[in-house]
């Protein structure tokens, strides 16, 4: 059963982050690590991901005027193509909905295979660049 809470430990959470988006980093050149997302998540609304219990993911969002901004959405490796990233998502649309907002946006690596992921869950794409898609769906 999959169930969210208030983060209660945001080191493993950005553990997971880092073990998930690792060969994205090295394939785009970019330098980061554990300390360095946990100082970014730090001021952003975070949420555990829970399956039967364990934690086994992250919800990051931020909320402007423009809507919900789903920061960072991670599944753990073992726990990946079962559903629950999905789940998450309508997740992180029920707390767009709840904080008043009318839009959820997300960007996303252009080499990662989540873009399916937000294709299929009913996002479009708005923009890109040399390295991400941005998208947004109305919540």
């Amino acid at each position: 059963m999959i169930s969210y809470q208030p983060s209660t430990n945001l080191s493993q959470s950005a553990e997971i982050t880092y073990q998930n988006m690792r060969p994205y980093y090295e394939q785009l050149s970019v330098s980061w690590e554990p300390s360095k997302i946990l100082e970014q998540i730090q001021g952003l609304d975070n949420w555990d991901i829970l399956y039967n219990g364990e934690v086994i993911g992250a919800i990051r969002m931020s909320f402007d005027g423009e809507g919900g901004y789903v920061r960072d959405l991670q599944i753990s490796g073992a726990f990946q193509n079962k559903g629950l990233g999905a789940k998450a998502l309508d997740e992180a649309m029920r707390l767009t909905k709840q904080s008043g907002a009318k839009k959820i946006r997300l960007r996303v690596f252009k080499i990662s295979p989540a873009f399916h992921l937000y294709q299929r869950c009913g996002f479009n794409v708005v923009s890109d660049d040399e390295k991400f898609i941005y998208m947004e769906k109305l919540v």
